[in-house]
């Protein structure tokens, strides 16, 4: 698989204090995020799209502490920041269409948690028409065991497994 990052996005799912700071496996929420970051500086640095993602609840008039983006994921200038509402970053967030007018074709997916708003967006991505590649060591489950599952079940039927160190590489 090449990855060209004028036509790909990094994606990168609900990396916020309350989600990364609970017990995930197999991956600590600190490791994800740390992955994370450097995939989307390299992304940044290659002149590919960094779209970071985080969950609100609807119809709460608050939301809980933790709800803000972990400070290395907060958007920075020329990234497209999406707030869902559902579990998957696709449905009514104008995702599609902001990264079609930006000519993405391709999406590499990381985050919290994987079998939740990692897996719910790579099924929605495939049905819209893009080229789905996920970082396997840059997500994480709520156990090890769905995470496992996933990546050597599910996700393999949505597109390419590959690790932050493969990334990297092919964006260099």
């Amino acid at each position: 698989m090449t990855i060209v990052a004028a036509r790909t996005a990094l994606i990168v799912i609900d990396l916020m204090p309350r989600i990364v700071s609970q017990d995930l496996g197999p991956h600590r929420g600190a490791d994800v995020v740390a992955r994370s970051a450097s995939l989307a500086s390299a992304f940044r640095a290659a002149g590919g799209v960094v779209v970071p993602v985080r969950v609100e609840r609807p119809n709460v008039a608050e939301q809980p502490p933790g709800s803000d983006f972990v400070p290395e994921m907060a958007p920075r200038p020329g990234d497209v920041e999406i707030v869902k509402r559902t579990i998957g970053a696709f449905y009514g967030t104008g995702l599609a269409e902001a990264l079609r007018d930006r000519g993405v074709d391709t999406v590499v997916l990381a985050g919290i948690a994987t079998t939740m708003g990692v897996e719910s967006t790579a099924r929605a991505a495939a049905d819209l028409g893009f080229e789905v590649v996920f970082a396997s060591d840059a997500m994480s489950g709520m156990t090890a065991a769905e995470h496992e599952h996933a990546l050597s079940v599910v996700l393999p039927r949505f597109g390419a497994v590959l690790t932050t160190a493969d990334l990297l590489a092919e964006l260099r």
